[in-house]
């Protein structure tokens, strides 16, 4: 078909071809950089800044559970802030399945977190349904239903302060 437009016969048939060719080549080169620009710049909207790895990595709470007091390192997400901002908490954290304890929150917070169906000990997640906050404590390996948890963060030790039997009254707070 080009070849129809740019006939083999003639004295200018070497130019039209140098034409073209280079025409071709310059909207490649222009197509690859593009992509090569939007490349970047979706790859560097998703790696962490500094700012966002230092506030991930010093995003702590304490939680308070009769004498006892954990501490435990939230993650960096929307629904995370979220829950954040409502901080102080205190909570009355019921019994579910003999492995978590939740409490329903003052009002329903960012459901944009990253949904799973699986859980570890001492995962703190989100519970879009409810809205409820829990804290896992032991594994019976049963799934999560829909629409799955969100997790906000892991207690960093002594999950065993919410191994005890029925109700617990847990007060949560932001470590400065």
């Amino acid at each position: 078909m080009v070849l129809k437009w740019f006939p083999l016969k003639g004295r200018n048939c070497q130019k039209r071809m140098l034409i073209l060719v280079l025409a071709l080549m310059m909207s490649l080169s222009y197509s690859a950089c593009r992509a090569d620009n939007r490349m970047a710049s979706s790859a560097s909207s998703k790696l962490p800044t500094d700012l966002s790895t230092k506030q991930a990595s010093s995003m702590k709470i304490i939680i308070k559970v009769g004498d006892k007091a954990v501490t435990a390192t939230l993650i960096d997400s929307k629904t995370t802030r979220d829950f954040v901002s409502l901080l102080p908490l205190t909570l009355t954290m019921n019994d579910l399945f003999g492995r978590e304890k939740f409490a329903r929150l003052p009002r329903a917070i960012s459901e944009e977190g990253e949904r799973t169906k699986t859980y570890e000990v001492g995962d703190i997640i989100y519970w879009s349904p409810g809205p409820d906050v829990a804290i896992y404590y032991r594994h019976d390996e049963q799934p999560i239903p829909d629409p799955g948890i969100i997790t906000i963060g892991k207690i960093d030790a002594g999950v065993g302060a919410f191994n005890v039997p029925g109700s617990v009254k847990a007060t949560v707070e932001p470590i400065e």
